[in-house]
């Protein structure tokens, strides 16, 4: 099973990295919390995010499209970082994520990935289910690259 574990934004994560003893201990104890993960194999990708107030959104209506420049005010509505995990069961990916050396009130969401399987046979045809499994397995793949 795939899982994105989503680091929710708070004010911290939205004033971008500021060179403290704290920023420092947590990137260090962060480091060696991934380093745990990719021992383990549960880790296909991960990342931080940058501030909104670097970012854009992007809304969708019919053919219009509007474009919205950051910051955005709602930090509860904002990731500030991602792990994509490979782990067995939703169970093994709280229990690793208990690990996770956050405080401070840092919220963090667990979703599982929709995997073809997943997709009603009456919204996807065999034909579109087969293009998207060939198309994960090419990005697996590349992934997999040095």
């Amino acid at each position: 099973m795939r899982v994105m574990v989503i680091i929710k934004a708070d004010k911290t994560s939205e004033a971008g990295i500021k060179p403290t003893k704290q920023t420092r201990e947590m990137f260090a104890a962060m480091g060696k919390f991934n380093e745990e993960l990719v021992k383990a194999g549960l880790v296909l990708a991960m990342d931080g995010l940058q501030p909104s107030s670097k970012g854009k959104r992007v809304r969708f209506s019919g053919q219009e499209r509007t474009v919205t420049d950051g910051p955005f005010t709602e930090t509860k509505e904002l990731v500030a970082g991602f792990w994509l995990w490979q782990v067995k069961s939703m169970e093994e990916a709280v229990e690793w994520l208990k690990r996770a050396p956050f405080d401070g009130g840092t919220e963090v969401e667990i979703r599982p990935l929709f995997e073809v399987a997943d997709i009603p046979a009456d919204v996807i045809t065999p034909e579109h289910a087969a293009r998207m499994r060939a198309v994960r397995d090419e990005l697996q793949k590349k992934a997999a690259k040095p």
